[in-house]
């Protein structure tokens, strides 16, 4: 099925793209909540009772892979330990922790797909905990074994209490995992479809320039950010190199009797949304997308108009979202873009790294 809804709208946001010669001015909607100094922020989780907690890829500089921020300092969780790297004991401490999700229930999962700075993955160590925030203990490892956990590099993942299930986002193989919590066994879908895959030859350019590297390879990704709107109806999803949002309802994703070709004729074009890495869905069924070429946070609302929430020039690289209880988006800002992979050996970061808060409309 397909929504046609966005196309206009999205000729309007590609003419602005192009015609875009300058940045857009700071605004005083967006927020700074902390800074990291040269700690690069991925994911954020926010939870119903306020606590805070960031990951921190393993990269040359590193400290902990996730903190929980109080007053703006960090502290390991769920303990110094398990913060301390180290690769032959993958299985029990963080390789590189990448995204974090607060559920319905006080449970925080952190997801730790073990690929260290761009390195092979360390299949003993790709692991998805459940820790309960009322004990800051870990209540459960998963541990995808079931998979071919070395062709693997898991980035992001969404909750379903209702169903028991945990929707990941698999960007190496183009796929979707859907895991059973109460089994803990998973299964890989939608792989290599056009609504999990990058388009070839689809550049991105920021900052006046292609993001590419020092070998004039190309930033890539296939499906990686998702979203899950609250009602538990609807899996949201898309890679980054392309500019499509799809979408799936979940009662699809939890039958595994369906054949791939039926899953597949399940999925739904919501239509053209621009260039987007990370995504959340609020209370209001509004869907929120990150725009790196204009600097801006977008939204797809329950109507399908596609909104911009604001424009900042400090939104470089806007990466992954979490909403407060107290109202407000919350969004770290990896600067991916201008790291020395992309930029010839030459650090052009603005440092300190950021994180950032904004009201939700």
């Amino acid at each position: 099925m397909k929504f046609n809804f966005l196309l206009p709208i999205f000729l309007i946001a590609l003419t602005r793209q192009v015609s875009a010669q300058n940045d857009p001015p700071e605004s005083p909607q967006l927020i700074e909540v902390a800074s990291f100094d040269h700690f690069q922020p991925i994911g954020v989780a926010v939870t119903k009772t306020g606590r805070m907690f960031v990951t921190f890829p393993r990269n040359k500089i590193y400290e902990y892979a996730v903190a929980e921020i109080t007053g703006g300092q960090k502290k390991p969780f769920p303990d110094a330990e398990f913060n301390r790297y180290d690769s032959l004991k993958a299985a029990t401490h963080f390789i590189n922790a990448q995204a974090v999700w607060p559920d319905d229930q006080d449970n925080l999962w952190i997801l730790d797909p073990s690929n260290p700075m761009d390195e092979a993955t360390i299949p003993d160590g790709t692991k998805l905990l459940k820790v309960n925030l009322s004990t800051n203990k870990i209540d459960r490892v998963y541990r995808f074994t079931d998979l071919p956990r070395e062709k693997m590099a898991l980035n992001d993942v969404r909750i379903d209490t209702r169903r028991q299930l945990a929707y990941l986002s698999e960007p190496k193989t183009a796929a979707v995992i859907v895991l059973d919590l109460k089994t803990g066994n998973s299964r890989m879908v939608l792989k290599e479809d056009k609504s999990t895959k990058a388009e070839p030859g689809f550049k991105l350019h920021i900052d006046g320039k292609d993001v590419v590297d020092q070998t004039g390879k190309a930033f890539s990704s296939n499906v990686n950010g998702i979203a899950l709107t609250h009602d538990g109806k609807y899996f949201y999803f898309r890679a980054i190199n392309q500019t499509k949002l799809y979408r799936i309802e979940t009662k699809y994703l939890a039958d595994p009797t369906l054949a791939e070709a039926e899953l597949a004729a399940k999925v739904e074009t919501v239509g053209e949304t621009g260039i987007s890495h990370g995504m959340i869905a609020d209370n209001k069924g509004n869907i929120f997308l990150n725009d790196s070429p204009n600097k801006a946070i977008r939204y797809v609302t329950a109507d399908g108009k596609l909104e911009t929430l604001v424009r900042d020039k400090r939104l470089i690289w806007p990466d992954t979202f979490a909403i407060g209880a107290d109202g407000y988006l919350y969004l770290t800002c990896s600067q991916i873009n201008r790291t020395k992979k992309y930029n010839n050996g030459q650090d052009k970061v603005e440092y300190p790294f950021r994180l950032y808060k904004i009201k939700l409309p």
